[in-house]
């Protein structure tokens, strides 16, 4: 009933602004055109006056009675216009409020026959309390959040929930739920391999220390674990050790299963691990931090961490000065500072090292395909 008597109200507000305008009538070019009759007709007994007096020639008055006759005549004219168009607008007005009080009246017998007036509302706690097979997947999502805010013990919720997360591209409350899953459910392949994915994908791709030793418990309790051995091929590819990186595609290809989804992507990757191969030949050995020194950073005090960041910078730098023409260098300065999260001293070590490299050359090709594994382009 509450409904009904809030619609009756604002249908009859808009349709009160809209009519009112309509029901004015405009009367002021009517009651000029009686006011300049008037004026005329007392100038014509004036007139008559002034020639019984003898103040005016007969001749004279006869022209001023042809010229206010003639502007009688056209106040008349007017006066026929106006009654005419009066008429005209009171027809409209009439169509208008037909129209105003027509569209309310159909749209509430439509309302009356499809809709469902009587349904009552549904506030987000009845909703989340109502079967989940009739729930939409954000008021799932709600609430299984409202059960862990309320039971943040429950590992089960949080194992269900992380792969969500995942899927959804809220990628830090992924690994969030990963870690909670981990800690109060135990460790599994499929965990820690999704907690590995999780980093990755937070990280805009860049496979960290964090997420590699993620994949690397995965392998260690199911050896054939796909993600996990994808990811850490991938991340071979971005720390510029191409040549292991096609070991380990090839690796993954011989073990996993012919109708398993991870073959397509893994030959596509080994296929352009092999191209990148031949464009560039054999592989030089690199200079500047390791990855077990990149690892050790990572995993430092922030003061120790960054210590240590400037002077494995300052050792490749002046390395690279004094032979900027070494793509490897180049390649592992910028991982560097990635798997660091100094992405801005990535690019700018980037654009540094293909200026060196020179763009259009075999080896600034080269880094530049490294580089745009590891989401920067030249156009940057």
């Amino acid at each position: 009933m509450m409904f009904w008597i809030v619609a009756a109200l604002l249908t009859l507000g808009a349709s009160l602004a809209v009519l009112l305008p309509l029901a004015g009538r405009s009367k002021g070019d009517s009651a000029g055109n009686e006011h300049d009759l008037e004026v005329y007709r007392d100038q014509l007994s004036e007139l008559d006056r002034d020639m019984a007096r003898g103040l005016i020639a007969p001749s004279d008055a006869e022209q001023a009675r042809a010229e206010i006759a003639r502007r009688i005549i056209r106040a008349g004219s007017s006066d026929d216009r106006s009654v005419s168009g009066l008429r005209f607008a009171a027809s409209g007005r009439i169509l208008g409020g037909m129209a105003v009080l027509a569209i309310p009246l159909i749209s509430w017998g439509l309302y009356a026959v499809i809709g469902s007036p009587d349904l009552p509302s549904q506030p987000l706690r009845e909703r989340l309390a109502q079967s989940p097979a009739d729930s939409s997947v954000d008021e799932l999502i709600a609430r299984a959040e409202g059960h862990l805010a309320a039971n943040p013990q429950d590992g089960r919720g949080w194992d269900v929930l992380a792969p969500v997360y995942l899927r959804l591209g809220r990628f830090d409350e992924a690994a969030t739920a990963y870690r909670n899953a981990i800690r109060l459910e135990g460790s599994t392949a499929a965990r820690e391999a999704g907690l590995g994915e999780a980093i990755t994908d937070a990280g805009e791709g860049i496979v960290s220390s964090d997420a590699q030793r993620a994949f690397e418990r995965a392998l260690k309790l199911e050896p054939m674990q796909p993600k996990a051995s994808f990811y850490l091929a991938t991340a071979l590819v971005q720390d510029g050790k191409m040549t292991e990186a096609a070991k380990a595609w090839e690796a993954m290809l011989a073990l996993l299963p012919g109708d398993s989804p991870w073959r397509g992507p893994t030959e596509q990757a080994l296929a352009e691990t092999r191209k990148r191969l031949a464009e560039v030949g054999p592989q030089k050995p690199s200079v500047g931090p390791t990855q077990t020194e990149i690892d050790a950073a990572a995993s430092m005090s922030q003061t120790d961490r960054n210590a240590m960041i400037e002077t494995m910078v300052a050792g490749l730098d002046e390395k690279l000065r004094e032979n900027p023409n070494d793509p490897e260098g180049w390649m592992r300065l910028v991982r560097s500072y990635l798997v660091l999260g100094k992405k801005d001293d990535a690019r700018a070590a980037f654009n540094r090292g293909l200026a060196a490299l020179g763009a259009s050359s075999e080896d600034g090709r080269k880094f530049a395909g490294f580089a745009a594994t590891l989401g920067l382009s030249a156009t940057e």
